[in-house]
């Protein structure tokens, strides 16, 4: 029941994001925004205690500020999924500029196996919709969600473009043979794991607990991985949609760390600049990233209490 409840909401949502005007819309999302600001107290604070983490001279106010633009945001990528539904290519890259995609090129002109690694930045629906659109076949691993009925549309708008869902719970086979056939293996990287599923980095300065799994699937297929995250370009006309960039980071090649390294000291080094690259993507723009989980529970759950 609680489906067709959920089905009724997106389809009723969905008519009203197309038809609004921009300027209605936009004032219709700050709105939202501001009351799950007041009213989301657990995620608030989440949010509060994961800013005050990584931002340390950084004023209450400030990090106030902070969160309710990171709520409107969040407002505007559920708007941007419901917009993008049925668009072609072409309507995709319109919105899309390529930072250091240099860097890219380079990855690519090898034909090697490539991992992509990001994050909850931004808007990362349409990051895999515009990596697909540009540069091809595209895998991604991810989690089905709990309602059947919402799952089917949103992996009805993950799948387009040749992209591949790999779910996450039996992910090793499909991801190696993904990369064997030369897809791209989207990957994200950032939410907290439990202590046997993932590697101690430093994050922000602050122990964390990071997924190794790109680090592993690099070392036994041979593929590099790259870091790259989707940023959004705020349009000053209400009127008028916001365009968003995609933003390369250096290649990490496991192929060059384990000519020093042990393979577990590779594996090590690469997830730590997985985690040193999607710090440096949030410093530039805090308020794009997804606050809203645990981030430092495994080394400081006290903090969240």
């Amino acid at each position: 029941m609680l489906d067709y409840f959920y089905l009724g909401l997106y389809y009723a949502l969905r008519f009203f994001v197309r038809t609004a005007p921009k300027c209605v819309l936009k004032g219709f999302l700050k709105s939202l925004a501001s009351a799950f600001y007041h009213l989301d107290k657990k995620h608030t604070n989440i949010m509060r205690v994961n800013l005050k983490m990584c931002f340390a001279t950084l004023k209450d106010d400030e990090i106030e500020r902070l969160i309710k633009k990171n709520y409107y945001n969040f407002a505007l990528f559920g708007a941007e999924f419901l917009l993008n539904q049925n668009t072609t290519k072409e309507q995709i890259l319109s919105k899309i500029s390529f930072e250091n995609e240099g860097l890219f090129n380079s990855v690519l002109s090898q034909n090697r196996p490539i991992i992509v690694q990001t994050a909850h930045y931004g808007n990362w629906e349409l990051f895999s919709l515009a990596m697909a659109a540009r540069y091809g076949a595209v895998s991604i691993i991810g989690r089905a969600l709990d309602s059947g009925k919402m799952n089917e549309i949103l992996s009805a708008n993950r799948t387009r473009f040749d992209i591949e869902l790999i779910d996450k719970k039996s992910a090793v086979k499909q991801a190696l043979k993904a990369l064997n056939n030369r897809r791209l293996l989207g990957i994200l990287v950032d939410q907290n794991t439990a202590k046997n599923e993932g590697l101690e980095c430093e994050f922000f300065s602050h122990k964390i607990m990071h997924t190794h799994a790109a680090s592993v699937f690099a070392s036994k297929s041979g593929a590099i991985i790259i870091p790259a995250f989707i940023e959004r370009n705020e349009s000053k006309d209400n009127s008028k949609d916001d365009s968003f960039k995609i933003v390369f980071y250096e290649p990490i090649d496991m192929q060059v760390l384990s000519q020093n390294h042990s393979k577990e000291g590779a594996i090590r080094l690469a997830t730590q600049a997985q985690s040193d690259a999607t710090a440096a993507q949030i410093s530039k723009k805090p308020d794009e990233y997804f606050w809203m989980h645990k981030k430092f529970k495994c080394f400081y759950k006290d903090s969240y209490a």
